[in-house]
């Protein structure tokens, strides 16, 4: 299904054919770097990894991760949406893209397309984000949708300290 497109993106839900891309992307060197090891390692993690996290979360919250894809093509470059983390109280943008598609505005056209669904089609008052302190790419990219750096936080289970940015 659809969530929203942009000039260049089509947003749209992901669905069990993705599994071979999901595959790729969480397994990229920008993913482990930054968002960390998934422990993804054939397509029947990929499909799991589906079934219980964005196809889950579209039943659970209404809203979930969705792939991005090159109009016309159908490419598929990246995955942005809002994500209901435990330890915090706002919803979550999240956004990442495949090392080949980095560079080209393609995050800020999606992440910010992102940004404005979750405040005008779902009426959510505020939005948020975390990223490490070392992704500088993403800080610069919220900074550029209007988000704010606010304070850091550590998420429940987790040792990492993060950067909390909130519209």
């Amino acid at each position: 299904m659809l969530i929203c497109e942009t000039a260049r993106l089509h947003i749209r839900q992901f669905t069990i054919d993705d599994a071979a891309f999901i595959y790729r992307l969480l397994n990229s060197p920008t993913w482990l770097i930054y968002i960390g090891d998934r422990n993804i390692r054939g397509l029947h993690d990929a499909r799991n990894y589906l079934i219980n996290g964005p196809i889950a979360s579209y039943e659970r919250h209404g809203f979930g991760l969705y792939l991005i894809a090159l109009k016309g093509e159908g490419t598929p470059v990246g995955m942005t949406g809002l994500i209901r983390r435990d330890g915090l109280e706002e919803v979550d943008i999240g956004f990442a893209f495949l090392p080949d598609y980095t560079g080209k505005g393609y995050a800020y056209e999606a992440v910010n397309a992102i940004k404005d669904y979750a405040l005008t089609t779902l009426k959510l008052p505020r939005v948020a984000a975390i990223t490490t302190q070392k992704n500088i790419s993403a800080i610069a990219l919220l900074n550029k949708i209007g988000l704010r750096h606010e304070k850091m936080i550590q998420l429940p289970g987790n040792s990492t300290a993060f950067m909390y940015f909130i519209n």
